[in-house]
Order: structure tokens, then sequence, then C-alpha cells
């Protein structure tokens, strides 16, 4: 037993540095299997998280392919799903142990609690793992016991924590003697729904847990300072661009956390603040473990009965996909989401705004959207964002709270640069990346860079006098 193989059966954690599961397999001294299924949580990805998902395997297989090792990858699809590719490795390899990281949304937790319970039942050891958030959420409480509702308290309760050091790479992953059969990734297919759009995103997408590395070293070094207030900033490259790779673990949030508290002990005033971030990240997670129906349903239940527009098929929606709405802020946000893959903050603050409050569609629209567009997709963050717009979140933006686009694009892009990167009908001699937009969008939509740019749908004034009308109705019903 002692040279029976552990499988290591990979998540969202592409890394070898900072991997508690991976670390503890290796520490053990056997050889390590390590495994990717690709199941129907998986097979349920959008367009774009799918094929950023398949660029980090194929980036995770050579690093691994580096230290002498490789990685295995399966269908786990059907109603077998994991524990149906798992029990024919245990077979083929004699693995004693399945290790993995642990995942927080329900449908994750349910599928690796059946896993957890049969492979115990047949006599395999089965552990999960954390290395996913800072903080489990089952460990965090407020002094009289319940979960954290509101993010300012979670902070200050937490932001002073002593958390445990960032574990380095293990220096070796011992090879099995004989490896078993894998799949090539093209089987999967997961740039398929991308199609032309691949392409274009491709070049903006930081990919594997070196470039992570790189691009956090980059932004302590010479963007942090600033990054208070360059961060609202949409035109600027003011933001740590981590996101996509904490989505798919090419680095952790540990080592973040420690990298950035080492730049605020130096009196770099701007660390404070991304600390502050990858707190609201966690409060994320730690809100959808505890309450998970945020996934998919209001989290202030109260607003089930407000009268959102729920037709993904209504001539708006589509304008708003589409980045023409006549609103500049708001379609360029758009046009910068179809290029890139990810969307500067400021510009989801604002097109979540006015989808859920110019145009009073339900925020599920938008969560559906960004789902299918995001290489930065995360489940929590996505769905405590839309909430948060909407105002049926937790701490949420109030309802009457209606952000307008014509002045936020004042007050954060006076220069217009932002919006002049990405609207090619509005400003002669159109940029390369506004351009780019016509290139990634369906064929199917028709448009063109000499269309005439549209009126807006909805108005700020017309939009705002709207939202507050329709909450003021619904506050004298509920």
């Amino acid at each position: 037993m002692e040279n029976s193989p552990i499988i290591w059966w990979g998540r969202r954690d592409f890394r070898l540095a900072d991997n508690p599961c991976l670390w503890e397999a290796a520490q053990s001294g056997a050889p390590i299997i390590p495994v990717f299924l690709w199941d129907d949580h998986i097979q349920a990805l959008g367009a774009a998280p799918c094929w950023r998902l398949g660029k980090a395997i194929e980036s995770f297989a050579a690093r691994l392919e580096s230290q002498g090792s490789r990685l295995i990858l399966r269908k786990a699809l059907g109603p077998d799903g994991a524990l149906g590719a798992l029990q024919p490795l245990l077979q083929e390899t004699k693995a004693r142990a399945v290790y993995w990281s642990r995942a927080y949304e329900p449908a994750a937790q349910a599928r690796d609690a059946a896993v957890k319970t049969a492979l115990k039942a047949s006599g395999v050891e089965a552990r999960s793992f954390p290395g996913h958030v800072l903080f489990e959420p089952w460990q965090v409480q407020t002094k009289s016991g319940g979960f954290y509702k509101v993010f300012t308290p979670m902070w200050k309760a937490l932001r002073g924590t002593e958390l445990p050091p960032a574990l380095p790479a293990p220096e070796r992953l011992a090879a099995p003697q004989c490896w078993p059969g894998s799949i090539p990734l093209a089987q999967c297919q997961p740039g398929e729904a991308m199609q032309r759009g691949a392409e274009i995103v491709a070049p903006y997408a930081q990919i594997g847990e070196a470039n992570a590395a790189k691009q956090l070293q980059d932004f302590l070094d010479h963007r942090v300072q600033d990054y208070p207030v360059r961060r609202d900033l949409p035109a600027l490259n003011g933001t740590s661009q981590l996101s996509e790779n904490l989505s798919l673990g090419e680095i952790s949030p540990l080592q973040c956390w420690h990298r950035a508290q080492a730049a605020r002990q130096r009196h770099d005033v701007g660390a404070e603040a991304f600390l502050r971030q990858l707190m609201w990240r966690d409060f994320a997670y730690h809100l959808t473990h505890h309450s998970p129906h945020i996934l998919t349903r209001n989290w202030r239940e109260e607003w089930d009965g407000f009268a959102w527009n729920s037709d993904e098929t209504h001539p708006h929606v589509l304008a708003w996909k589409q980045g023409r709405t006549g609103v500049p802020f708001v379609d360029a946000a758009m046009r910068e989401l179809y290029v890139t893959g990810r969307m500067h903050n400021r510009g989801r603050m604002i097109v979540g705004s006015y989808l859920t409050k110019h145009l009073l569609c339900d925020w599920r629209i938008g969560l559906r959207w960004f789902e299918e567009c995001l290489i930065d997709w995360d489940p929590a963050c996505n769905a405590m964002g839309w909430q948060w717009c909407a105002g049926s979140g937790p701490d949420a933006a109030p309802y009457f709270r209606v952000f307008n686009p014509e002045t936020q694009a004042e007050k954060f892009d006076r220069d217009q640069r932002y919006r002049r990167r990405w609207i090619a009908e509005l400003y002669g001699r159109p940029s390369p990346e506004a351009l780019s937009y016509f290139e990634a969008i369906p064929k199917s939509w028709g448009l063109g860079p000499t269309d005439p740019y549209p009126a807006p749908i909805v108005s700020a004034a017309d939009g705002r006098k709207r939202a507050l009308a329709a909450y003021e109705a619904w506050k004298l019903k509920s």
C-alpha cells in the first residue's frame, strides 16, 4: 500500500505552488496521478469560461510534464458522473486514495459528498482540502454565531487574522510505474461554442500559473500604490488583472494576500484596498455556502414580487447584449466584454444597474449572459455582483440608488478614452479594439462599424424615473 498511487482530482486549482491538496499528496511520498474529469458541471459552462478552462488545462498539463508528471483527462458525463469515471481509474491504477480541493457551489458539494461516501465505503481514502478561499465559510461566524450578511463587519473582524504561509510547489511529484490512458482535450471541444470569438479574446487572456505570478508581481511593483483611485478608471490598467487566474486557481488568494500584506507593510497605501477586494471575493463564497439560493433566486425573498421583465427575447435585452443601447458608457463596457472576455469592474456596475433599473430587467438575464461571455466567470462573485447591482442581494446597492451612466462617464471617463477605445460608430478613425468587436460577435447580428450609432433606448433621466416609479409601486404592494 505504501507504493500505491494517490489520485489527485484537479478542479479549479491549476497550480503547483500553494496547492494544499497536491502538497499533501506529494508529502506522502506516494506516486501521484493528476486527473481532470470533464463532467456535466464542466459541460454546462458558457462559451467563454469553457474555452478559458481548456486553456488552463493545456497550460497546467505542460507544467506537469515539465516536472516529469502528466495530467490524465477523462470524460465523466451522464448519471454515473465523477464516481463512474473514478472507479475504473482506481481499478486500473490500484490507487489507494483520491484527494481533491473543495468546491462551494451546491451541485458540486453534493457531487463531492456522494463521491466521498462511495469511495470510503469501498475502502478508498477520500480527502478534500482548502485552497480556493482565504477562510473556510463554516469557520467564520459573527459574535452572535450566525454568518455575515454584510461585508464591512466581516472585513473588520478578519482583516487582522494571521493566516498560514503560502505553501511552496512540491519539489517532486512521484510518477506511477504505469500511467493510465488519457483522452485528448480536443475530444471535449472546450472552444467549440466560442467559434471565431476565440481568436479575438485569446491575446487578452493571461493563461497559466507563471503568467499569474508575473501579473501579481507587476501589479505590486507598479500599480498598487495608485490602486484606490486608478481601479475606478476603466481606460487605465489600474487593477491587478488577476480575476481569471483566481477563478481557475492558477494563483491562490492566499498567495495574493501575503504578497499584498508585505506591500502594505512597506507603506504601499493601495495594498489595503486590494486586500479588501480579496476579502470581498471570500464574502461571495461565504454567502454561497450559507445561503446557496443566492446563485439562482433573489437573496432577499421579498424581491420575488418585484415586476422585473424576465423575457430574454425583448428587444431591449438584445440591444443591451449587443452594446447598442445608445448609452456610450454602457455600450463600451459590453463591447469590452466581447473583445477581451472581461469587463472592468466600474463597467460591470454600470451595465448591471442599467439592465436591472433603467431597463427593469431581471438580474438573472445579466447573470446568464456574463456566465456565457466572461473568461473570469466565477459562480459566487457573478451572483453576488448581479444581486448587488439589482438591490435584491446582501449588502446591496439600494434600489433607489440608480447609477446614472452619463454622470458616471463624466466622473470616470472624462476624456472619453474608454468609450473611444470600444465604440467605432461614434468616433472617426476607430481603434483596432473597437473594430475587433465586429469580428467577435455573431455574424447573425449583422452589425458593422459603419452602422449609425443608435439613440438611447432609455435615457438616463427617463430610466431613473421608471425605476423609482416601479420601486414605489412595489413597496405599496408589499
